[in-house]
């Protein structure tokens, strides 16, 4: 089968199983949902708080909409190991390289078409909310976080994959990195500051920051996210090349 054949093959299954496909439409809904409970709430009250940061607070809700990205991850690899789907899909895609690539390339760009529509959403919905403190898309930095915030969810998404590819277990995978992103870097960040800084979500959330601080700027700490999930993703793919479907 040709690259695109494959694309395509893999485009049909993550649209056609509920599982991927409600946790890619999780990311949008919920990051929309917490963003509008949050700011029509508490929106204005807070922004008078002394540390408040209006660009960076105006991405609150993707500490809930990444949850999603990582189930949809998981879930569309997961998927392939339930009933025997994988022998059937590399008794069609013989080539392992290719079938994982097509399978990668299909979670990356829909995870980040879903993530920059989501960040862009967010924002702007968050902010009609806000009356007078409101901050517009000529906000010093607000577009570059808006694609930013766009990339990390798709990066979370890879990073789920990679390591599901290891595990061959959604349940197993979100019950490791759910913790990961969510804990550890405050767990760490208390005993020592510097390391959490290079953890996934840390850096990756650098590029919300109008004026991040610490050793990373906004576009290294994406990196360090990218490496972070391009780690799992070869990972995944060695795992896939030397062992029985």
């Amino acid at each position: 089968m040709s690259f695109t054949a494959v694309l395509h093959s893999e485009w049909i299954k993550i649209k056609s199983l509920r599982g991927p496909a409600g946790s890619l439409l999780a990311v949008l809904l919920v990051t929309l949902g917490v963003t509008a409970l949050a700011f029509a709430t508490i929106g204005q009250a807070e922004a008078d708080n002394p540390g408040a940061e209006p660009l960076y607070d105006a991405f609150y809700a993707l500490n809930f909409g990444q949850v999603a990205a990582l189930a949809f991850g998981a879930t569309a690899i997961s998927s392939e190991y339930l009933n025997g789907a994988l022998r059937v899909s590399l008794a069609a895609v013989p080539r392992r390289t290719h079938f994982y690539a097509a399978k990668i390339a299909v979670i990356g760009g829909l995870a980040l078409a879903t993530g920059l529509v989501t960040a862009f959403a967010a924002f702007l919905l968050g902010q009609s909310f806000m009356g007078s403190y409101a901050i517009g898309l000529d906000h010093p930095g607000a577009v570059r976080a808006c694609v930013g915030a766009g990339v990390y969810l798709a990066l979370l998404a890879l990073l789920a994959a990679g390591l599901a590819t290891v595990l061959r277990s959604g349940v197993a995978v979100l019950s490791i990195l759910i913790p990961f992103v969510l804990i550890v870097p405050f767990v760490i960040g208390d005993v020592a500051g510097s390391v959490a800084e290079f953890l996934p979500d840390r850096a990756g959330q650098q590029v919300l920051h109008a004026a991040p601080a610490g050793h990373l700027g906004p576009w290294s700490g994406l990196a360090v996210c990218a490496a972070w999930s391009a780690a799992a993703v070869l990972a995944g793919l060695w795992t896939l090349r030397r062992r029985d479907a």
